[in-house]
């Protein structure tokens, strides 16, 4: 086995969640010898993330703690110590960045001493509802050293979950923040389906009167599905029909779901309600009011908006090809919006921020809101100046006293909160894009305005996690240096610290991210402007207030000078 000069512990420390909202710091966990496909990693930087809050409330109940049933040889699993599915305890953390230290014979593609990050979401390895991940049923990195293996983390196609973070010009917490920056990422740069899904299951409901010709006209004009089936309590399937079908009296009565899309001809809001429960993951459902309303607001599964990937659209007149055209290509920006991000003060919404405002989207205008002064105080002091740097305007104000009217053309909704969702509806220009990126829980609905989405043609969209191409994209904009994820950085901590990070994140007592240095030892959470106090030479190289390279280094020279020359941070390989 090749390892690092320098010698490895036989124990560390390590924060792990061991039942539901039980998390300890374990002074003594063991440090795992890697086996002949396995290496093992010295944790340099890992975020804290709100999405670990899931983890923690549910432990063995959230879909990725659950056992991996597909996509690896069962007995690469039982080999691998890191594997924590179910009820055993796990390690949270991640969004890391790791040096390798120590690499099993079998290990081709890593050497001792480089530096890489992590993309968490490991979706060929599949359990029951989601897929494996690190930091939940694999152990993740809020720990001195973690252990992976070569197998696990390369995709069937041979990709590598691990992205090089080079040393040089970024600090650690720079790469670390590439994944939650990803996700964001991921969120614009979604590809919308703007076509019926080929070979798919299509389900149509005729409450009114369909224009068959347009119908029949948009069926043959794209990829087809594979069968319809036509509800219907008066209507007979039409003659000569394009694709198989078969009737139903009513929804009840269908056996053939759950279904790729669905057209709805119809005014009833009871009859939507339903059968967002029919559609399959990525199912699309189109709206064909002809020129008639639902009268009230209709119950939309906005959580699976965000979870499963449903998407709906629709249209006030008779053609279903309306509907589908007022679908947009993708989630990004456009020429001349005008963007609302509510709830922008807290870590992730200051990354929509920052990051929209650095596209360098021509005739932007960029209205933030919060309840809470002093987080709108700190978005001000980021976002200002790269406003102006970008030809962007900027605005911000406290909706304590309720949001703005708009309209708005793409509104970013922060908050799990249905009826903000709502709110970013009814305050949409025409063909705007309302991009609910806040865990609404994937079986939560909430009350829609159905008919001004429709008349308008407003579009809602939501995106969980993010791939690897986010990543690369983030990472390309990052080592450019179009993009700092460092602004994010509102606190730093050791092990020390790190379960009252874990609790700041809960409570959003902290506007921006958390960056644990496990080495650091006996660095308690502290907050950016307390760093005067508590490690002087830090504060003294903060850019302007924001965290940097310099920053860390010197961070690490006060908590961990036992490192030495070859410390795991950015200038001391």
């Amino acid at each position: 086995m090749r390892k690092h000069s320098r010698g490895i512990p036989t124990a560390q420390r390590a924060v792990q969640l061991v039942g539901p909202d039980e998390l300890v710091l374990n002074e003594s966990k063991p440090v795992p010898t890697p086996g002949p496909h396995q290496f093992l990693a010295e944790v340099v930087a890992v975020g804290l993330c709100y999405s670990d809050q899931k983890l923690l409330k549910q432990f063995s109940s959230h879909v990725r703690k659950g056992p991996v049933i597909s996509g690896v040889d069962p007995a690469v699993l039982a080999a691998f110590p890191g594997y924590v599915p179910a009820d055993q305890p796990t390690v949270p953390g991640h969004e890391p960045v790791v040096r390798i230290v120590a690499v099993g014979p079998g290990v081709h593609r890593y050497k001792v001493g480089e530096r890489f990050f992590i993309q968490a979401d490991w979706r060929w390895l599949r359990t029951e509802a989601s897929n494996g991940a690190f930091g939940y049923n694999f152990e993740g990195a809020l720990q001195e050293y973690v252990l992976l293996d070569e197998r696990l983390i390369t995709s069937p196609e041979g990709e590598s979950m691990l992205l090089r973070a080079p040393e040089g010009a970024r600090s650690a917490s720079a790469y670390a923040l590439v994944e939650p920056w990803a996700c964001v990422e991921q969120s614009y740069r979604t590809r919308e389906r703007r076509t019926l899904r080929e070979n798919g299951r299509l389900l149509v409901i005729a409450d009114s009167t369909p224009d068959i010709e347009k119908l029949r006209r948009l069926l043959l004009a794209g990829p087809r599905p594979a069968r319809m089936t036509w509800v219907s309590s008066r209507l007979s399937v039409p003659a000569r029909w394009p694709i198989p079908a078969e009737r139903a009296n009513s929804l009840a009565e269908t056996q053939g779901g759950p279904y790729d899309d669905v057209m709805y001809f119809g005014h009833d809001p009871e009859m939507v309600e339903r059968v967002f429960g029919r559609m399959a993951n990525g199912g699309l459902l189109l709206i064909v009011l002809g020129g008639s309303r639902f009268g009230r607001p209709v119950n939309v599964a906005l959580g699976a908006i965000h979870y499963r990937g449903l998407r709906l659209t629709g249209t006030r007149s008779h053609d279903p090809a309306d509907a589908m055209q007022a679908i947009p290509e993708s989630g990004e920006l456009r020429p001349n919006n005008r963007v609302h991000v509510i709830g922008a003060g807290g870590p992730m919404g200051v990354m929509h921020v920052v990051r929209d405002i650095c596209e360098g989207v021509v005739g932007l205008t960029m209205v933030a809101c919060d309840l809470s002064a002093a987080r709108l105080a700190a978005l001000d002091r980021i976002a200002r100046p790269r406003a102006k740097q970008h030809g962007a305007v900027y605005e911000s104000y406290n909706s304590s006293r309720g949001l703005r009217p708009g309209p708005f053309d793409y509104s970013v909704v922060m908050v799990p909160s249905p009826s903000l969702v709502a709110a970013a509806v009814a305050s949409s220009a025409p063909r705007a894009i309302v991009n609910i990126f806040a865990g609404i829980p994937a079986d939560h609905s909430g009350p829609i305005d159905l008919d001004t989405l429709v008349e308008r043609q407003v579009y809602l969209l939501g995106t969980s996690g993010s791939v690897m191409d986010d990543m690369r994209a983030v990472l390309a904009k990052v080592e450019s240096g179009a993009l700092d994820t460092n602004v994010s950085v509102a606190a730093v901590s050791g092990l020390d610290g790190a379960i009252d990070g874990i609790r700041a994140v809960e409570t959003q007592t902290i506007a921006g991210k958390i960056i644990v240095y496990p080495h650091c030892r006996g660095l308690p959470l502290t907050r950016l402007e307390e760093l005067p106090e508590r490690c002087p030479a830090a504060a003294e190289r903060l850019a302007d207030g924001v965290w940097t390279r310099e920053a860390e280094e010197a961070l690490f020279a006060a908590f961990a000078p036992s490192r030495g020359s070859d410390s795991p941070m950015p200038g001391g390989s």
